[in-house]
């Protein structure tokens, strides 16, 4: 499975702060001659360098008095804190030499057993140049290198050393800079800091000037947001958790006391390492008939439906009726497909951008209309619509014939209904902008047409029964009536398939526009929660530009944020596929936590190091149970054999469900929603069971590759595999030829990757796993043919490696049902996500603030789902 280093750390946003005689330069030195590291073991590095200086800065201290050499005096101020309140408030400052050493030796200890600064005695008041009094959880500037900006921290211990130094702790502040959005600061104000739970000691003379830090709540609403920031020198709304980069509402403040109970540091992870994770399942899942009201979902980017499908059926084993009301796409077969396995849904076939203004135009005209209680603009919907009298509302009783007619080359039209409204051009004209499908009166409906809106600007009344009926309706969204939304902007630029890549300014390329696309819908609609999806090249790629782009827009809109990396066979699919997910919660919710692994997988590709901490995985030797790995044979076993030229897209099953995850992925789409859970699966159709065509050529190359594990074109006559792993051709063996006249052996099969490759017609193989599900099926280039049978793996296969259940069809030309499936996020995932979504949506008790949470055993067939379920009844 994969996992990742435990880290931890003490440090400050950048780097722990130096006395006024360090700097942190040299900590910088050494992250900089060290190899790349990730955020967690940057500021690790720093820590550990910059207190060694800080140590040595001490050169005078008698009687709580401290000086620098410099000029610069620190004294406490007032009585210690009595010892026995101190002891409690702060007890690893006390302990016991003995108790310490027996730890054991260093190598041997836990990372979280590092040496602890032992205390003579504690103050709740401190005085630095004679001038500045600092009182405990006083919020203040600490003292930065020349040229740099102060740190920002909130004092949360003043005590005395063993050793007679003076010492703060720390709980730190970040600028935005600081935080993992780095150079996309710009998109946060200035003003606004984020707490953290990092914290550590320092000099006291490090202490700069007290600060006006104002907490206020984190609201969505930007404008009301403003009226409650009052005078400071900044703003705090939200905390800033290191762990998968998160950003919640800030916790309550305890005035009380900085101790280890009930500080807001959590003792056990320093900010930095692994949390500890949440095992207990919901208390019991809610019966059918509580699951109201429906919880609203719209599907960008949503391609067939995989991402929407998975939450919902997650969603649904967590007792929340997630409903998939609105989708868009561009792709029109991709939408085909999810309206015909979701009729319930409002699926609209446009672009992202032209469904945005759509939104906009909407509102304004449910507002002209008097639909909705918040007014928007619309006057130039009071200046289209001719009009004797202005109130619409008296306009209800009015409809006059010529109301609802058209003239065009003196002939009248009338309209009858107003079937549709879209945002563009449906005509292709390139004339951008409102339009009505319009039924004729008279006409038959092959001849209905889309109108611009400025043309039936005599058609209020039928106009407004439209908009009355979709309002009601809710055949689109207004801001406020979205629950969530999720999507996979597609991000082209950042493909390693482009060679034009722009890597200084990835927002400057056409091909990323739509992650800004994706993140002005959440702007605009404000759901309760959104999710987005995307390849790992977005925190890859130009150092994660678009990736910490995503997580700013959110924070800008003031939604609390947390990014995690998944790979879908630790969900239990054959196949790796990672992939980024970054959840949003606006902050009257609780943001969703990451699903940790299920299921053991072949660890295949590389997760970047700096977002290493963002793997969402348990610690590496940690010890936990897991299902065992998937393997192809798994998914596919029980699949009817077909052939190349397998032209049906319906077909029986042959045989028996051979394996769980068999049983599970043929249950009916009722079974798997637990609408009918006691009833036996019916002997349903297998869908989309056929492969893409090979040509004449490579159907002949397939059929002599042998049926053996590692199978592909080097097992061909006339090749031969250097020492160096390399193919060359035998120079003892004639060169075999087609019926077509093409060589058996391609030249580009013995040129790929400079001919160290062994993909080109590779067979996979029954224990094996895939990297990834790939969108095209050509053997060229990819190990994409069946063990035993000659042809690619079907569109079938495929989607079973996708998690899709087998009731699920698919819609289009092949290539197009490949492409869907490829695309697609994997349902297990999906699901796994949904579930915990699910829980965040109840506010559940059963779930903590952690960023991890244990699904329950055998998830998600959970309460014996699939054992009511008779195999024999699967053929």
């Amino acid at each position: 499975m994969p996992s990742k280093r435990k880290t931890r750390s003490s440090a400050s946003p950048a780097a722990a702060p130096p006395s006024k005689r360090a700097s942190r330069s040299s900590a910088s030195r050494v992250a900089d001659s060290a190899p790349v590291k990730s955020e967690a073991e940057e500021v690790v590095a720093a820590s550990s360098v910059v207190k060694e200086e800080a140590q040595a800065s001490f050169t005078d201290v008698t009687d709580g008095n401290v000086s620098d050499g410099e000029g610069t005096n620190a004294r406490f101020v007032g009585e210690p804190v009595p010892d026995e309140e101190a002891r409690r408030r702060w007890p690893k400052r006390y302990q016991e030499k003995e108790k310490k050493q027996s730890a054991g030796p260093k190598s041997n200890r836990n990372d979280e057993d590092e040496e602890i600064q032992q205390a003579r005695r504690h103050y709740t008041q401190a005085e630095v140049d004679g001038c500045m009094l600092y009182k405990l959880y006083d919020d203040a500037h600490v003292k930065a290198e020349e040229g740099e900006d102060n740190y920002i921290c909130k004092i949360v211990e003043i005590f005395e050393a063993i050793d007679g130094a003076l010492y703060f702790t720390a709980q730190w502040y970040y600028r935005a800079k600081d935080t993992v959005i780095k150079k996309l600061a710009y998109l946060i104000e200035p003003k606004r800091v984020f707490f953290s739970e990092v914290q550590d000691d320092n000099p006291l003379d490090c202490l700069v000037e007290k600060l006006n830090i104002a907490r206020i709540t984190l609201n969505v609403d930007l404008e009301a947001k403003k009226e409650t920031i009052p005078p400071c020198d900044y703003y705090c709304d939200t905390q800033y958790l290191l762990p998968y980069s998160t950003f919640v509402n800030l916790p309550s403040e305890n005035g009380e006391s900085g101790s280890e109970t009930s500080s807001t540091i959590s003792s056990e992870t320093n900010g930095i390492g692994k949390y500890e994770v949440n095992s207990q399942p919901k208390e019991a899942f809610l019966p059918e008939e509580s699951k109201d009201p429906e919880m609203k979902l719209l599907d960008l980017y949503c391609g067939c439906g995989a991402m929407s499908t998975g939450l919902c059926l997650g969603g649904n084993l967590s007792g929340v009726n997630l409903v998939t009301r609105w989708a868009v796409d561009l792709n029109q077969h991709a939408c085909e497909c999810l309206k015909l396995n979701h009729p319930e849904t409002e699926v609209r076939n446009e672009s992202a951008e032209n469904f945005l203004s759509l939104l906009k135009e909407w509102q304004e005209l449910c507002s002209y209309f008097s639909l909705v209680e918040k007014k928007v603009s619309h006057e130039k919907y009071v200046n289209l619509f001719s009009e004797d009298d202005d109130d619409t509302s008296s306009n209800e009783e009015v409809n006059s014939e010529d109301d609802n007619e058209l003239n065009e080359d003196d002939e009248i039209f009338e309209v009858s209904e107003i079937l549709a409204v879209c945002y563009g051009d449906p005509n292709k004209k390139k004339e951008q902008g409102l339009y009505f499908k319009v039924h004729w009166k008279g006409y038959e409906s092959a001849l209905d047409s889309w109108e611009p809106i400025e043309g039936l600007s005599n058609c209020k009344e039928k106009i407004k029964e439209f908009v009355s009926r979709g309002f009601k309706s809710q055949i689109l969204p207004l801001p406020g009536d979205v629950d969530v939304i999720c999507g996979g902007p597609p991000c082209q630029g950042i493909s390693g398939f482009n060679r034009f890549r722009n890597k200084e300014s990835p927002l400057d390329d056409e091909k990323n526009k739509q992650l800004v696309v994706f993140m002005d819908i959440v702007q605009y609609l404000k759901p309760k929660f959104t999710l987005m999806e995307n390849v790992v090249d977005l925190v890859k790629f130009a150092e994660g530009f678009l990736g910490r782009y995503a997580l700013g827009r959110l924070l800008q809109m003031n939604y609390q944020a947390r990014l995690g990396i998944m790979a879908a066979g630790a969900y239990g699919l054959p196949q790796f596929r990672l992939r980024v997910f970054l959840w949003g919660a606006a902050p009257s919710q609780k943001l969703p936590q990451f699903p940790l692994p299920t299921h053991d997988v072949i660890v295949r590709g590389v997760i970047p190091l700096e977002f290493e901490i963002n793997t969402v995985a348990y610690n590496e030797g940690q010890k936990v149970q897991l299902q065992k790995k998937l393997l192809l044979e798994d998914a596919i076993s029980d699949l009817p054999r077909v052939q190349n030229n397998e032209r049906r897209d319906e077909i029986k099953y042959d045989k028996a469900a051979q394996t769980e995850f068999q049983r599970f992925i043929r249950l009916s789409k009722h079974e798997m929603l637990e609408l009918q859970s006691r009833t036996k699966s019916s002997k349903s159709l297998l869908y989309d069971h056929r492969p893409l065509e090979l040509n004449a050529d490579d159907y002949q190359r397939v059929c002599r590759i042998p049926k053996k594990k590692g199978g592909c074109f080097r097992d061909l006559p006339g090749v031969r595999v250097g020492a160096d792993n390399k193919v060359e051709w035998d120079p003892d063996v004639e060169r075999v030829y087609l019926d077509s006249g093409k060589p058996l052996v391609p030249d580009y099969a013995m040129t790929f990757v400079n001919g160290t490759s062994s993909k080109p017609f590779a067979r996979l193989w029954w224990d094996e796993t895939v990297p990834t599900v790939v969108t095209r099926a050509e053997p060229h280039n990819q190990a994409i043919l069946h063990p035993e049978q000659d042809r690619v793996l079907t569109i079938r296969e495929n989607a079973r490696l996708q998690g899709f259940p087998d009731f699920y069809k698919l819609c289009g030309p092949v290539k197009e049902r490949y492409i869907q499936v490829g695309n697609a996020v994997a349902v297990p995932v999906a699901r796994a996500l949904g579930y915990t979504l699910g829980l965040a949506f109840e506010g559940s008790t059963s779930t903590s603030d952690d960023p991890l949470y244990k699904l329950p055993d055998k998830f998600p067939m959970i309460r014996d789902r699939v054992s009511s379920v008779s195999s024999e009844d699967d053929v």
